[in-house]
Order: C-alpha cells, then sequence, then structure tokens
C-alpha cells in the first residue's frame, strides 16, 4: 500500500483511514498469525514520520459544519470570560498556600463543568456557533488547569 492513499492527492492533507482497509493492508503485512515483526517495525515507523504531528500543527482543530476553532486568540471572546480569566491567572501568580491553589483548582473545576454540560446543550441544538464559542473557553480553562499543576509540583 503507497503513502497516496494517506493524503489527498491537490492538498497532501491526511485522510481518515479508508474503512475497507484492514490494519494488515495499512501495515503492508500478509494476513497471517505470523508477521515478520521486523518488517512491521520498519512500517511502522515509516508511516510514524509520514503522519507527525509536527507537520499538521498548523491545521485547524476542529471544523464542524463549516466552523472552525482557530489555534490563537479569538477577537469575539467574551470580554467578561477573559477578564475572569485574567483574574485566575493573577490569583494563581500570587497564591503562596496549597490551599490557596487548591481553592482556584475549585473555581476552575466548575468553570470547566459549567461549560461541558453548556457545550452538550449547544451541540444537542445544533448550534455550532455556541459549541465553538463554549469550547474555546474550555481551551482557556484547561491552560490554566495546566498551570495550576506545574505550580504544585514541589521544585
Amino acid at each position: 500500500m503507497g503513502e497516496d492513499v494517506l493524503f489527498c492527492p491537490q492538498c497532501r492533507a491526511l485522510q481518515p483511514p479508508d474503512p475497507t482497509r484492514d490494519y494488515f493492508s495499512l501495515m503492508d503485512c500478509n494476513r497471517s498469525f505470523r508477521v515478520d515483526t521486523t518488517k512491521l517495525q520498519h512500517r511502522y515507523q515509516q508511516l510514524q514520520r509520514l503522519v507527525h504531528p509536527d507537520f499538521f500543527s498548523r491545521r485547524s482543530q476542529l471544523k464542524l459544519h463549516g466552523i472552525e476553532i482557530s489555534e490563537g486568540t479569538d477577537d469575539e471572546m467574551d470580554k467578561q470570560f477573559l477578564m475572569e480569566i485574567m483574574e485566575i491567572n493573577e490569583k494563581l501568580t500570587e497564591a503562596q498556600s496549597e490551599a490557596a491553589m487548591n481553592e482556584i483548582e475549585s473555581i476552575v473545576a466548575v468553570k470547566q463543568k459549567e461549560c461541558i454540560d453548556s457545550a452538550r446543550r449547544a451541540f444537542e441544538q445544533d448550534d455550532f456557533e455556541k459549541a465553538k464559542e463554549i469550547l474555546t473557553k474550555m481551551r482557556y480553562l484547561l491552560n490554566v488547569e495546566e498551570k495550576i499543576k506545574l505550580k504544585k509540583i514541589p521544585l
């Protein structure tokens, strides 16, 4: 199986797997219980190089019904929400105790749950613009959550 089936011939975008193909054909192996493991490992490494995330990092994270979530900041983002995120980040910077960090973590967890519930409702109602807005907010919350985890790690 050539690499041509993995990519769009026009734009070279990675394509979803062909549902008519099985793992043996994808990995270019004979349909047998006893597989040439050296050849299999070589093919795996070859595919790994071809589809490495670094080659696709500039691609859209989500595109659904013509709506994309971009990687950068969103000028349309709710200003009130951005102010809340800035305040949370400031509190996190100033937090000196584990109790203070736990309090911030609780605030973020509540906001994440609200977003998850709102996103579920938006998808159920086919309101993809609203879903985009909520998913973008969730990305900000995940960034704060990551900062909390990093700050909790003892040096």
